[in-house]
């Protein structure tokens, strides 16, 4: 409820926000390197849902220089480590998407999802009530991924 509440304007883009703040289980953010960090998706598909944001405002991969790309898939590899180790998934979904019309939420600021999976893990729930269920709230899931991390 703080997050709908805060006082951030609505139109600055949510990750330039969180970057700006403090880290913990109010902004989400479980690492941070030189040029991106990681912080856990506040609508999460599934338990331990991470995101690899840069630090610059970039829309699209090709807006960032070389050096900001590898280290996002460094960080990408070091989050499938750290969720394997905490939540034990039968395989990841990692993926971007550059634009609004690929389903980029926050199509202004490009970010990677790195999303643990298990058999079976979608229901019913997501096709016919447009829900999700968790098992663990996101302060849980901070504590675990930070803790690995």
């Amino acid at each position: 409820m703080s997050y709908i509440q805060s006082n951030r304007n609505d139109t600055e883009c949510v990750f330039c926000y969180e970057m700006g703040r403090s880290d913990g289980p109010d902004n989400l953010i479980v690492h941070r390197n030189q040029r991106a960090y990681v912080i856990l998706n506040r609508y999460p598909y599934t338990s331990g849902h991470l995101m690899i944001v840069p630090y610059d405002h970039a829309a699209t991969l090709m807006h960032l220089d070389a050096e900001t790309r590898a280290e996002i898939m460094e960080l990408v590899n070091r989050a499938i480590i750290v969720l394997q180790s905490v939540y034990t998934p039968q395989g990841f979904n990692v993926g971007i998407n550059i634009g609004e019309a690929a389903g980029a939420g926050i199509a202004d600021h490009v970010h990677v999802h790195v999303v643990p999976r298990w058999g079976g893990d979608t229901n019913f729930m997501s096709s016919l009530a447009n829900t999700r269920v968790v098992p663990e709230s996101l302060e849980e899931t901070y504590r675990r991924v930070k803790q690995a991390w």
